[in-house]
């Protein structure tokens, strides 16, 4: 009864060093998990699923299978895909936090601007057992009746940073006035509202037209999807590096799956997502590199704010916070729980650059 409840709340949401275990011999069969992602076999989470489906097999002695579903085979939209993982139809699916907003709002922290300050502080807050993180996966459990676990949170294209076909944006008063494509979830349109811009919802298959054609003057995206996506071909030619958010990837998990298996078997499946966070984080910063060549010797303008034009950013920002804190179911607990955890990690990190240069 509480799957089935579960289920139409969600539909309506919706709408509107690891240890390696053997297995004994009585397991003889063989579980499949099916794995889908909404991208390409150039992408970063394409990466994290072949490093996970490699070690999860490998380390059950083929006790588990991985059977991986790239595109849009087994669902076309955020909304379709995390309804498959609440029935059970879906057992992992990864998204950003724009494609589950509607059904879990909470997870729009994650595009909030200028809390982390680079890989190493958004790495360490990301880390399973951070406040942080075990806050977001109480809450999707508690929100979905335990239909959907969130198992971790990696990365899928580096940061985000303003780009567009008109100017270079060095300060936010350069932003005043031009047409930025967001996607449909609050917080992104706020943001964009608040740094003097006008947001444009545009779905992302139509994002190259949408420039070509002048629906849209500009985007929130990192460079790796900028190149692969051929967008300065459409005339997005203008980059600046504010770095306002990491482009994290919520890697779901059909709840009833997950619980189904023995210990030894969950021990795996984590001790996989956890290898498959690690790629995810390496992924984008040896193809940022090419990605960034690319993109100069284009003839793409490439602009690092100073550190005083990078304030002017945050200050803008501001109220976006507020905004969030108040608005968005959640929005309070996840975002103390994010600067609690940044706060810890900044420190952490400065104890240990200390200690390395003593």
């Amino acid at each position: 009864m509480l799957k089935h409840l579960t289920t139409a709340a969600l539909s309506a949401a919706l709408l509107g060093g690891t240890a390696v275990t053997a297995f004994a011999a009585e397991h003889t069969e063989t579980i499949t998990l099916r794995a889908t992602a909404n991208s390409n076999e150039n992408d970063e989470d394409y990466d994290g699923l072949i490093v996970f489906k490699n070690f999860v097999e490998q380390a059950s002695n083929g006790a588990i299978a991985v059977e991986m579903f790239i595109g849009t085979q087994l669902c076309s939209n955020g909304a379709e895909c995390m309804q498959g993982v609440a029935d059970g139809a879906i057992d992992i699916y990864v998204s950003t936090s724009g494609g589950t907003s509607g059904i879990f709002p909470f997870v729009q922290v994650l595009d909030l601007p200028y809390l982390m300050a680079n890989d190493r502080v958004a790495e360490g807050v990301l880390e399973n057992g951070t406040e942080f993180v075990t806050t977001m996966q109480d809450m999707v459990e508690e929100t979905s009746g335990g239909a959907i676990k969130l198992m971790t949170i990696g990365n899928t294209g580096g940061w985000r940073n303003f780009a567009n076909t008109q100017r270079r944006i060095e300060t936010p008063a350069d932003l005043e006035g031009l047409k930025i494509r967001t996607v449909v979830a609050d917080l992104p349109q706020e943001l964009t509202r608040a740094l003097g811009a006008s947001p444009t919802p545009i779905p992302w298959p139509e994002l190259f037209t949408s420039l070509q054609t002048g629906v849209v003057e500009g985007s929130k995206n990192g460079i790796t999807d900028i190149m692969g996506m051929k967008f300065p071909d459409a005339g997005l030619q203008y980059l600046t590096l504010d770095g306002h958010a990491y482009m994290g990837a919520l890697w779901f998990m059909n709840g009833e799956r997950f619980n189904g298996l023995t210990d030894d078997q969950k021990r795996i499946v984590v001790d996989g997502f956890y290898q498959l966070q690690q790629a995810t984080f390496a992924s984008p910063k040896r193809k940022s590199i090419d990605a960034y060549q690319a993109f100069q010797e284009g003839g793409g303008d490439l602009y690092v704010p100073t550190p005083e034009q990078k304030q002017m950013f945050a200050d803008a920002a501001a109220p976006v916070y507020d905004w969030f804190t108040q608005n968005v179911d959640g929005g309070k607990a996840v975002y103390d729980a994010m600067t609690a955890t940044v706060e810890k990690v900044e420190a952490e990190i400065a104890a240990q650059r200390e200690a390395t240069i003593q």
